[in-house]
């Protein structure tokens, strides 16, 4: 006698990255407030003590989605530099691109890789994944590094633009006139120039 008894969904050894996104999946909907670990087993199919063979809770869900979000980022990037000349100054311009366009598809999962120092504090698997992302901007900030200066200032100057910049259109502080992206760009000539007195 055969039964139609609907058979769970088993991922076969993808269950972790299956939970992972599940987890970005909840992220955009509902926010960090609605991230659990038995949220996004419901979403994988599985059940719900399965996430606890994979993270130490809910801070390590967090970290894990967090790891996936570096690579994105560092993906993002990357592929807007791809797509542009391959002049210093032409690479900057489009790793700016990329950033803004990653903080801008996936604004929840952007506020999570940026929100670990002061919550949970980076380990070791968020220093890793983190890593590939910040040389992307140490890389392509390398020709704009006068002799002589510590190279972590121009990165700071271009993160910071950037960053800032993404925190004030999280905020809607360019509700009613439209985000200046071109403006915030043409802020990049002049990195590693000297100003105009």
């Amino acid at each position: 006698m055969t039964t139609n008894t609907p058979r769970k969904s088993h991922h076969h050894g993808n269950l972790r990255a299956a939970l992972v996104q599940a987890g970005i999946d909840i992220l955009g909907s509902e926010g960090l407030p609605g991230l659990t670990l038995r949220k996004c087993a419901a979403r994988a199919g599985v059940s719900h003590a399965a996430p606890a063979h994979h993270f130490d809770g809910v801070d390590g869900l967090r970290i894990a989605i967090a790891c996936e979000g570096f690579d994105r980022f560092r993906a993002a990037m990357l592929d807007a530099a791809a797509q542009s000349p391959a002049t210093p100054r032409a690479q900057l311009k489009a790793i700016a691109r990329g950033y803004l366009a990653f903080a801008r598809a996936e604004p929840a999962l952007y506020d999570l890789i940026f929100s670990f120092r002061g919550k949970l504090g980076l380990n070791d698997a968020l220093e890793l994944a983190s890593a590939p992302a910040y040389q992307v901007l140490r890389d392509t900030c390398a020709p704009f590094v006068p002799p002589g200066t510590d190279p972590v200032v121009i990165e700071t100057q271009v993160w910071a633009l950037m960053h800032g910049y993404v925190l004030l259109l999280f905020s809607g502080r360019f509700h009613e006139t439209g985000a200046p992206d071109d403006g915030i760009l043409a802020l990049l000539d002049r990195v590693g120039t000297d100003p105009t007195p």
